[in-house]
């Protein structure tokens, strides 16, 4: 299944269980409702959310001087691509990582890390910085905001039905006593880790597709290859400190004490490294090189 079409299709999914489960517990009206307050908060995060994470990192604005090696690459695949020049940013961190936000591409910033800069070689360096144009470029920060908005609501109706069956708004005795209580409150604990799961899942089907589109750019998967590779090796010595809700902008997702456990693949914002690899390479990430 492609990219774009995995996509499309989670996030019609999400909105089929959205419809659903609105209609089932918040009637049109109440789905409508719990629409409207999650757009309006996603709404906020779109149009400032690479404001909020450049400054919850500390990231600070650079010049062509002070990063020679960055400014070129991204002005070569910038022009290769046809979009605008980001503006740069580093975060001061040794550990490595990079992100890009914005919510199209004339209104985009790139950071990397102190970390990424002394790690990589110009060639590894430029296949991390064509992905991050690749979420650029396909313009990523709408698509995950369209998610967030519809698992957030599918969130708040949930928590809507289960103050209901609190104060006894849903359902009669009749219902009770047939099971339909308890089918009600299983689905209220179902349904917002569906969505959620559907949500990390249009995250990882991103992740797969910005590779695809920066070793494109490149013509040189093998760089962004080994670069994944030293990256994920680097941070588990050094893992970067980052909050839940910016994590699925970063290369490689910076929380490794959430990895661990035989469902990590389920709540991961990004797929395994193994996986990366070998899709951008053809074969098995260990002989890949």
């Amino acid at each position: 299944m492609g990219n774009t079409f995995k996509t499309a299709f989670l996030l019609t999914a999400l909105t089929l269980l959205l419809m659903f489960f609105g209609r089932v517990f918040g009637g049109q009206n109440g789905m409508f409702l719990a629409l409207a307050f999650a757009a309006v908060m996603n709404f906020v995060s779109y149009f400032y959310s690479d404001k909020i994470a450049l400054a919850m990192y500390r990231a600070q604005p650079v010049t062509r001087e002070q990063l020679p090696r960055a400014f070129a690459a991204v002005e070569r695949l910038t022009q290769k691509i046809g979009i605008p020049m980001p503006k740069m940013y580093v975060i001061p961190t040794d550990s490595p990582n990079a992100f890009a936000t914005g919510r199209n591409p004339q209104h985009a910033s790139v950071a990397v890390t102190h970390g990424i800069l002394q790690l990589l070689n110009d060639e590894e360096l430029e296949g991390v910085l064509a992905h991050e144009l690749g979420h650029v470029n396909n313009r990523d920060i709408l698509i995950s905001s369209v998610a967030a908005t519809i698992a957030g609501a599918i969130t708040m109706l949930a928590s809507m039905g289960r103050w209901a069956m609190i104060f006894g708004g849903y359902g009669n005795d009749r219902d009770r006593r047939d099971g339909g209580g308890l089918t009600a409150l299983l689905m209220l604990i179902v349904a917002p880790i569906a969505a959620s799961l559907i949500q990390l899942a249009v995250s990882r089907s991103r992740e797969y597709q910005a590779d695809a589109t920066g070793a494109h750019f490149t013509g040189n998967p093998y760089a962004l290859a080994s670069a994944l590779r030293k990256i994920d090796a680097y941070s588990r010595r050094l893992p970067m400190q980052a909050s839940p809700s910016t994590a699925h902008l970063f290369i490689i997702q910076p929380f490794l004490g959430m990895n661990a456990g035989m469902f990590a693949g389920l709540f991961s914002t990004h797929p395994p490294i193994e996986k990366r690899i070998e899709r951008l390479t053809g074969r098995p990430a260990d002989n890949s090189f």
